[in-house]
């Protein structure tokens, strides 16, 4: 019996793109509903403090004036073009790691390397991006951290699950 083990180098391999934009764009509708839930039942300036939070990165700080921020569906729907947009983002950053190094060995490693990007988008949207958007500051903490861990394993295994179907079917 011959023992081979997968080099996980990095070598040129283009990942299912199609997958990685659909494992983002899937994670990114159950990180926003995680986060809803949790400002509905937690926050206190309402559910809708969070889209509020992430359309002000397009339409500016000016919509955050108000204590109770109410539902505005111009609000909301640009949020969610901006939530999803990052979420397909980060879809295509896995795939495109767990591609080019050769990942696809087990659950476990992909669930690992999830964990990894969702506390590698926590630092790069609470506290890179606070830099240049200083209200994101205020979404720091265990529960958004916690929300971004899951977005990563679940595009992760999204990613790798479709992508594996993809290649079943060629």
């Amino acid at each position: 019996m011959e023992l081979q083990m997968q080099s996980h180098a990095w070598t040129r391999r283009a990942p299912d793109w199609k997958a990685a934009a659909v494992a983002g764009f899937a994670a990114g509708a159950v990180l926003m509903v995680l986060e809803l839930l949790w400002e509905a039942t937690m926050g206190p300036a309402g559910p809708w403090r969070i889209p509020h939070l992430v359309a002000a990165l397009v339409l500016g700080p000016d919509i955050l004036k108000p204590a109770v921020l109410p539902f505005d569906l111009g609000v909301v729907s640009i949020a969610l073009l901006v939530h999803y947009v990052i979420g397909v983002g980060f879809g295509l950053l896995i795939g495109a790691l767990i591609a080019g190094f050769h990942y696809e060995t087990s659950l476990g490693v992909i669930q690992a390397i999830g964990v990894v990007a969702g506390f590698a988008m926590y630092l790069f949207n609470f506290h890179a991006m606070s830099q240049v958007f200083p209200w994101f500051a205020e979404l720091r903490g265990w529960g958004t951290l916690m929300a971004q861990l899951v977005f990563g394993v679940i595009a992760a295994v999204l990613y790798w699950k479709l992508a594996r179907s993809s290649d079943a079917g060629s």
